[in-house]
């Protein structure tokens, strides 16, 4: 007989260790040591088996066992998950995890790569319903164990709180780490007290937190500086606006012990008086408020929330005030950088003018949605949009299609979307968001001379968005007044009509057939689609025609006209 047919096939063994704190750690001979001596020593007694040491080393030193997210767990579940593992060999099963939760996922992945578990101090075989129940059980017990302690750590903190003994953490600027062991009560550093009580008055002062740390910016003044355990120094660094209102709602400073919502009388000494501190709050307080009720301008914007790169990063609203009172709207994602359109060396837009894709997806909604008209100024297609991503070559609109079927009065199917959709474009159902269609446009948003181009996948410009022209603005604003001057106003019947005025000037009569032009017109003069040129041209032009169609002939241009009057002799 063979004698390589009775040796049995190696069982690579891999052995994990872990403690839950980094005490001890730097010993020679230290706490996972002694874990993987025994583990090993077991291993070896299961050498006529075929079981052989893993030499990669899975050793968790300073991790609670409360939570998988440690650094050779995830080794050991991704060596797991690739079957370079037999069996995964623990000194006893809480080594492994205290939750039951973690315990049942765990032992799940040891399943689906037919892993086997054991415990050195406890006989397991986790492949049999007994063993399953008894792992169960002293898991419970480990996680009613843990859950204990953590209440008897958060009773003793409470308790000490109480009795106003400093119980460690981040020492405020003003004090310095306590020096009698029996009180443990934070000493004052007098140099630094001054500071605080500097920053306290000048709050008082200036009524502003920003205005504050511009000042304490401008000044120099700094954070607390402090070295740790490890010798790594700290802090030193300008205030921000979250730790600057952070120290100064600080009830340390009062000779106070806070522990949660409750305040306790510590047995240090207080840096700020009582009627100062009081003062500071009601500023704060007052400026929250005002905060809360002030509306952003960014709130306003039609797609606020709904944008975000092909990354998955939220681009959010952006407003800048540019020269000359300009204001520039933009949607950017974090990692966009002023004035960039793509950061880094890839292809990714992080940055959008609003005109451009507000433009963009409004028409394309209109034009899906049946007995919406794509030239309706009153269509609000916030409800109907679910999400807009911003690709490299490509914009996606995922279309909520109840909202669309109500906003359309009509039951919306994907043939009938299809039948719609502008050619180019593409309509797919979106497996992640039940109920909503993706609509892909193959259109990128680009930059040239200060103006926003929308191309197609040909490279031929598709849309135009540029900043609006004030003149036209102002003379639709000027039309509209004279009409209301002479009593006429949009909802008026036209019996009533006849009782209305005409226009006092040749002037006025010239300008109030701006309020005549076509309703898609004057939303292109209103969002900057209808250019300076054209709007030129309605004003070179001394009557502007009553006809749309004439009216659209001349925003488009000369060569339009030509076409057109060919077409008319043909």
């Amino acid at each position: 007989m063979n004698a390589s047919a009775l040796t049995p096939a190696p069982i690579r063994c891999a052995i994990y260790t872990r403690k839950s704190s980094d005490e001890g750690l730097e010993q020679a001979f230290n706490s996972l040591h002694a874990q993987r001596e025994l583990c090993e020593a077991y291993v070896r007694s299961q050498a006529g088996e075929g079981w052989r040491i893993d030499p990669e080393f899975y050793d968790d030193g300073g991790h609670s066992g409360a939570t998988l997210a440690r650094p050779a767990m995830r080794r050991l579940l991704a060596d797991v998950a690739a079957r370079r593992i037999d069996v995964v060999v623990v000194y006893k099963v809480d080594r492994l995890t205290r939750s039951l939760s973690d315990f049942a996922r765990v032992i799940e992945a040891f399943d689906r790569a037919k892993v086997s578990f054991v415990s050195v101090t406890q006989a397991f075989n986790t492949t049999s319903s007994m063993g399953r129940l008894t792992l169960n059980v002293l898991l419970s017990f480990a996680q009613f164990e843990r859950e204990v302690t953590g209440e008897r750590i958060r009773d003793k903190i409470a308790a000490s709180k109480a009795k106003g003994i400093w119980m460690g953490g981040a020492v405020p600027l003003g004090y310095d780490k306590p020096t009698d062991p029996i009180s443990r009560a934070l000493v004052v550093n007098i140099r630094e007290a001054e500071t605080v009580k500097l920053i306290f008055r000048r709050l008082l002062e200036l009524g502003s937190t920003f205005a504050l740390q511009t000042w304490l910016h401008r000044e120099g003044i700094r954070s607390k500086r402090w070295v740790t355990m490890s010798g790594r120094t700290l802090g030193g660094l300008s205030f921000s606006r979250g730790a600057l209102t952070h120290m100064l709602k600080n009830r340390t400073y009062l000779g106070e012990i806070p522990h949660k919502a409750v305040s306790h009388r510590g047995r240090h000494s207080a840096i700020v008086d009582r009627q100062t501190f009081d003062a500071v709050q009601a500023i704060l307080a007052q400026n929250a408020r005002v905060r809360r009720e002030r509306v952003p301008k960014t709130q306003s914007m039609m797609l606020s929330g709904k944008v975000f790169d092909a990354d998955g990063e939220a681009m959010a609203p952006l407003i800048h005030k540019g020269p000359k009172g300009r204001t520039y709207k933009y949607y950017a994602a974090p990692a966009a950088m002023p004035g960039e359109f793509g950061a880094g060396d890839d292809d990714t837009i992080r940055r959008v003018p609003a005109a451009a894709i507000e433009t963009l997806v409004t028409e394309r909604v209109a034009r899906l949605a049946p007995g919406i008209s794509a030239h309706d100024l009153e269509i609000d297609v916030r409800p109907l949009v679910a999400r807009v991503e911003i690709h490299a070559s490509a914009v996606h609109i995922l279309l909520r299609l109840h909202h669309l079927a109500t906003a359309a009065n009509k039951r919306i199917g994907m043939d009938k979307l299809r039948a719609r959709l502008a050619p180019g474009d593409q309509v797919v159902a979106d497996a992640n968001r039940p109920g909503c269609a993706r609509i892909i446009l193959p259109v990128r948003l680009k930059v040239r001379g200060g103006r926003t181009w929308t191309d197609g996948p040909t490279g031929r410009v598709s849309i135009k968005v540029s900043r609006p022209d004030r003149s036209g603005i102002l003379r639709l604003r000027t039309a509209h007044s004279i009409l209301r001057s002479c009593g006429i106003h949009p909802d008026e019947q036209l019996d009533r009509l006849r009782h209305a005025r005409a226009p006092c000037s040749a002037h006025q009569v010239q300008l109030a057939r701006w309020a005549f032009l076509a309703p898609d017109i004057q939303r292109g003069i209103l969002t900057g689609s209808i250019g300076p040129d054209a709007v030129s041209r309605l004003k070179e032009n001394g009557a502007i025609p009553l006809s749309w169609d004439d009216q659209r002939v001349l925003v488009r241009g000369p060569q339009s006209s030509a076409t057109r009057l060919q077409s008319r002799a043909t």
